[in-house]
């Protein structure tokens, strides 16, 4: 959220994370107890606990999580709560991604149907470029290669992914996006999830796609 928002003043950070996630949830791209969602704080970012259910977050539910990975005291959030075990995941793509103000992470269906499609040659994602939203909203989608949940694995290959792109996907896993804030995450993330479908939906058949002319006009 607001970049300029101090560790004693986060409550519309932790407002528009309780909303983004339950919106989400409610579009059905959060089953369970799966995904998790932060914004970045000065020195440090709030993320949602460990086992929070999106459809149900309350402001309780977020724990303040230090650049040097220790949780900070917060009055607000729920006694014993945990960050998520993806809190690491997170902090590598801010240090990755400077300008990134918000990370959205889900394990939405067709996202994470296609995650466990091979990548291509270059490493990205195959989704072909069906759609001028799909080009001018995610550009190219980094597959990274699969790692355990929670790991400093898949921290470490999240960073280097995210130095690529701003949106991604986790093989066998979910997908992942950076943004300046909560709001262009959320609305990428829901891009990228339309444009995962389209792909499997339109797979073997003789779809068309942009030209590399038209390509070059929506990157310029």
């Amino acid at each position: 959220m607001n970049r300029h928002e101090t560790l004693d003043d986060h409550s519309a950070s932790r407002s528009a994370i309780v909303a983004t996630a339950r919106r989400l949830a409610a579009a059905g791209m959060s089953p369970g107890s799966s995904g998790n969602l932060s914004v970045r704080l000065p020195g440090a970012v709030l993320v949602t606990r460990r086992g929070a259910d999106l459809a149900a977050l309350e402001p309780a539910d977020l724990v303040l999580v230090g650049d040097d990975g220790v949780v900070r005291a917060d009055p607000v959030t729920r006694s014993g709560a945990r960050p998520t075990k993806e809190t690491a995941m997170h902090q590598a793509v801010y240090a990755a991604r400077h300008g990134a103000g918000a990370v959205v992470h889900l394990h939405s269906h067709y996202a994470t149907a296609l995650a466990c499609l091979p990548a291509g040659a270059d490493g990205f994602a195959a989704l072909p470029p069906y759609t001028p939203y799909r080009v001018m909203r995610l550009g190219d989608v980094p597959l990274v290669p699969f790692a355990p949940p929670g790991s400093a694995e898949l921290a470490g290959l999240v960073g280097a992914a995210a130095a690529r792109g701003h949106a991604m996907l986790l093989a066998q896993h979910g997908a992942l996006v950076a943004a300046a804030d909560l709001e262009t995450a959320a609305a990428d993330a829901a891009e990228l999830e339309a444009a995962s479908r389209l792909s499997l939906e339109l797979a073997g058949r003789p779809a068309g796609v942009i030209d590399a002319a038209g390509l070059g006009a929506l990157r310029a």
